[in-house]
């Protein structure tokens, strides 16, 4: 993957960052949602402050945080409104206000998704906890040069209900 990586310029991937969300904004299930959980993207991950921005006035954006070993969502009120969290991620400062609903919507990073709608995280397993507690469905986006036909996966690993690349969605 990091081979991979160094073959994608800082252009490109903002490129590429502007498809996948163009093509996250066409599914049916995001159009009618009204709460949504995303991340706040680290460099070599598809980036979403334009995606937060542009939504958060109209959706309830939830951003996840890392509170004593667990993942938590909580409001996202705009890019001044962050701090560096665990693992130099942002994330919502300020107190831990619990969301006002559950989100219908979970948009989810990854290291490398395979068309069998599989996962490979960062290894500290902190979706796939919080996804199996938590019942919406799961889009996880990517670069395409990030999809694989599979990856290695454990019994733990949470499926997604479609991934998102700059090129397709899976399933179709």
């Amino acid at each position: 993957m990091t081979a991979l990586k160094k073959n994608c310029t800082d252009e490109a991937q903002r490129r590429y960052s502007r498809e996948i969300w163009r093509r996250v904004e066409q599914l049916p299930l995001f159009r009618k949602s009204h709460c949504i959980a995303c991340y706040h993207a680290l460099p070599d991950e598809v980036q979403t402050a334009t995606f937060l921005e542009k939504w958060r006035h109209s959706r309830q954006i939830l951003l996840p945080a890392v509170r004593d070993g667990e993942m938590i969502l909580l409001p996202y009120r705009g890019e001044e409104s962050l701090r560096k969290g665990a693992y130099h991620i942002m994330e919502p400062a300020g107190p831990d206000e619990k969301a006002f609903t559950e989100p219908e919507l979970i948009i989810v990073p990854g290291i490398a998704f395979d068309r069998r709608l599989n996962r490979l995280g960062r290894g500290k397993g902190y979706y796939d906890r919080f996804l199996s507690r938590h019942p919406a469905a799961a889009i996880g986006v990517c670069f395409q040069f990030r999809l694989f036909d599979r990856i290695p996966v454990a019994g733990h690993d949470r499926k997604m209900t479609w991934i998102v690349t700059e090129e397709e969605i899976i399933p179709k």
